[in-house]
């Protein structure tokens, strides 16, 4: 291994990372022959074989699993080291990597502006993805920091609550439930429903309710994504439920039900496998949006009701 060089960990993590030698070179912007050169001499240097390919797939043995664990220990060591030395100079520079549950884009990237103006040596990369995708990365311990709506009873992770995410019954705007007070749920097994995909932890929490009345409505599209199913209401084909963030925009096409049972209260945490060192960008952010999330409750969020009148920006 005293032959091996940073650059061939930097190749080989992102080879392991991605099971494929051709997405390691796009991500690195290399040619495939170049990223197969590098395992190569990696190979040889660590005196085992680190991939064996099983037909079309390429998986790590166990030498490739062991080095693919020390390179994710030695970059974030380096990582550490580079943002330490930063923040000795009186800066706040190095990478946050974010991942993002669905419906927290809503929020999240209006938190981002202020945060990289306030610190513009600072590179975002935000990954929005659902309820187990979320799980999926963080077991695989890819981002610094993830914002989820429902804390997994089988990860040992650390965590914080840090703003309410509300689920409202949307409709249009024309709706002819839009005007009627405390509409029983039973109602709702009447109208035609756009879900989110299986997996999304609103469609979860969406169904939990339902079911706990005994009520089954007619799913008549699944989609897997927000934008998608406010078009979908908006021209007609039904209503759903969705975080009453979505409406931070266009609130003047859809009604928010007042429905028996609803909001289904939800909460927005902020965390990471506990354990994790945060790097000082993320502890930074960390606490910004806690923060900050306290001034959205303050100043910006409206009482529910049954039309919603933003402030504008």
């Amino acid at each position: 291994m005293n032959q091996a060089t940073l650059h061939q960990l930097k190749v080989f993590e992102a080879a392991a990372r991605h099971g494929s030698f051709t997405r390691a070179a796009e991500e690195l912007f290399l040619t495939q022959p170049t990223v197969s050169m590098q395992i190569k001499q990696l190979t040889k240097s660590v005196g085992l074989p680190l991939f064996e390919q099983v037909g079309k797939r390429l998986f790590l043995t166990e030498a490739g699993e062991e080095l693919f664990a020390t390179c994710r220990q030695i970059f974030e060591t380096i990582a550490q080291f580079e943002m330490t030395i930063a923040n000795l100079k009186g800066l706040k520079q190095g990478q946050l990597r974010l991942a993002v549950i669905t419906t927290a884009k809503y929020i999240i990237p209006r938190l981002l502006g202020p945060f990289c103006q306030l610190y513009p040596g600072i590179d975002i990369s935000l990954k929005v993805t659902n309820h187990e995708g979320i799980l999926d990365r963080m077991i695989a311990n890819m981002d610094d920091l993830y914002i989820m709506s429902q804390v997994p009873d089988r990860l040992d992770i650390s965590y914080e609550p840090f703003l309410e995410n509300p689920l409202v019954v949307f409709a249009p705007a024309n709706h002819p439930l839009a005007g009627e007070k405390n509409i029983p749920i039973e109602r709702l097994a009447d109208e035609p429903f756009i879900m989110r995909e299986p997996g999304s932890g609103t469609r979860r929490a969406a169904q939990s309710l339902l079911d706990e009345h005994d009520v089954s409505v007619k799913v008549k599209l699944e989609l897997g994504s927000n934008e998608a199913i406010k078009q979908a209401i908006a021209g007609g084909l039904g209503i759903s439920i969705l975080s009453r963030h979505t409406l931070l925009t266009d609130a003047h096409e859809f009604s928010i039900l007042d429905v028996q049972h609803f909001p289904i209260k939800r909460t927005w945490y902020i965390a990471h496998p506990a354990g994790k060192q945060l790097s000082i960008v993320a502890r930074t952010y960390y606490d910004y949006l806690l923060d900050a999330a306290k001034k959205i409750v303050e100043k910006e969020i409206a009482p529910l009701s049954i039309k919603v009148d933003l402030p504008s920006e």
